[in-house]
């Protein structure tokens, strides 16, 4: 059996990716992008995945739901999500991210990246 592709989604950024009145509900809008990704999944990843959002801010108190684990950053999300591909070790990981700081400290650790695109339907 393989081990998992380790998901990490970085909600404010994936969120804030359009202009949607995301700000006025950032936790509700955090909500609709975990229940979109316990719908649909990772659009392209076959084989057995692990989700996990990050979220941050006023987003935090979002709960897990089956197939997604949310984690909330007590401090940076950015260095949450650090954390969480560091301890992966040599498992597979992809983070779903447009911050072009935190693309480059996650690929340092190995881990690929995906744009907010391809979570956003």
């Amino acid at each position: 059996m393989s081990t998992p592709l380790l998901v990490v989604v970085d909600a404010a950024n994936v969120v804030g990716s359009v202009p949607d009145g995301w700000w006025r509900d950032r936790r509700g809008a955090a909500e609709r992008l975990r229940d979109r990704l316990a719908a649909d999944g990772i659009p392209g990843c076959s084989g057995p995945t692990e989700i996990v959002l990050v979220v941050e801010g006023a987003a935090r108190g979002v709960e897990s739901v089956p197939g997604i684990r949310v984690e909330a950053a007590q401090g940076s999300g950015d260095d949450h999500m650090v954390a969480l591909v560091a301890a992966a070790g040599d498992r597979p990981c992809l983070v779903v991210t447009a911050d072009r700081e935190l693309r480059r400290r996650v690929t340092e650790l190995g881990a690929e990246v995906t744009g907010p695109r391809t979570v956003r339907g």
